[in-house]
């Protein structure tokens, strides 16, 4: 008897402990999701470098620009744009981007009057001919602007600092807007000017009815001859604005020089434009009035029905630009007393 009763403790005991060892274990079970396993990713998410760009996106981030000396990869947008000739100036400030560094005027130095407002704190790059390739350098510009006409021979120096392109002439404006546009990564904005350009041109010739078949030539002063204008930025303007011209005073060429005051009447038209520059004081201003006292001159159909409009050389002839071309409309808006 007493030895069965201690089978039964001892089978007691076993029990007991049996399930002592089972309780712990379950516990250990319970604990284990708490362990790191399910934080570990977002620890590694977190001290993973990010991935770098791929060489595609790279691609998609740089544009190779066509222009007159060949093509040059620009990347992005550029912040730091250095101009080189005035039309390149004046077209960056209508598309929003003032130059860290621009050439100066050819009067009105350092900036031309209709533009000075919008130039401050931009460097002075000296002459358009010659700009300060030091100063350009000390710069950092992320994109030149520049002409083949003017810097053809130093376009190697230019592009040893920054991406550079050049349009073929300085005159040209649309070129020089589109090409602008095109490396400043300002298509939008250029083709948002376009737009209100053309609604503009529409209503100049809609307002000006007949008028546009008075016949208009544009004359300019020099020191020792006077000129026809043919060709150039202000003609450009007045052929899309659909002005007429006399056909002796159009062709390919810039136009005509003048040595002798018998030529006079090769001046001929309905409405005369003399952008003669007057603030030189080079001998030109006294050139103009000893042939505007002449009588040919006086015989001319502008001059006797009073259309001799004198026009700011830098709006019509110098700035080359979109910001010039609407000054110029607004001074055709008050010569022809169109609202």
């Amino acid at each position: 008897m007493i030895r069965s009763q201690k089978w039964s403790w001892l089978l007691i005991a076993m029990l007991l402990s049996v399930a002592v060892l089972a309780g712990c274990g379950g516990k250990q079970q319970e604990a284990a999701p708490a362990q790191p396993a399910q934080t570990q990713p977002a620890a590694q998410a977190q001290t993973t470098p990010a991935p770098e760009p791929t060489q595609e996106a790279d691609k998609q981030d740089v544009r190779v620009i066509k222009h007159a000396m060949g093509t040059t990869e620009v990347k992005g947008t550029p912040q730091k744009v250095v101009t080189l000739f005035q039309g390149a100036t004046d077209t960056a400030l209508l598309l929003g981007v003032k130059p860290v560094g621009a050439v100066e005027s050819w009067i009105e130095q350092p900036w031309y009057n209709y533009i000075k407002d919008k130039m401050d704190g931009v460097t002075n790059l000296g002459n358009e001919n010659q700009p300060n390739m030091e100063a350009i350098v000390s710069l950092h510009p992320d994109l030149i602007i520049a002409s083949k006409t003017r810097h053809e021979k130093i376009y190697d120096q230019l592009s040893a600092i920054a991406p550079t392109v050049m349009t073929e002439e300085v005159h040209i404006w649309k070129d020089t807007l589109s090409l602008s546009a095109e490396a400043m990564n300002k298509k939008a904005e250029e083709a948002k000017f376009l737009e209100e350009w053309s609604k503009k041109v529409a209503d100049f010739k809609e307002k000006m009815g007949d008028k546009l078949k008075l016949q208009v030539g544009i004359v300019d002063f020099r020191p020792d001859h006077a000129r026809i204008v043919y060709t150039g930025f202000s003609a450009l303007v007045l052929d899309e604005l659909g002005i007429s011209r006399p056909m002796n005073q159009k062709g390919e060429e810039w136009g005509v020089k003048l040595t002798s005051k018998e030529n006079i009447s090769q001046m001929d038209a309905d409405i005369l434009f003399d952008q003669t520059s007057t603030t030189r004081d080079d001998g030109r201003m006294d050139l103009r009035k000893e042939w505007t006292e002449h009588p040919l001159w006086k015989n001319l159909r502008a001059v006797k029905e009073n259309r001799v409009f004198a026009v700011d050389t830098a709006v019509w002839n110098n700035g080359s630009g979109p910001l010039a071309a609407l000054g110029m409309v607004d001074d055709l808006y008050e010569f022809y007393q169109l609202k």
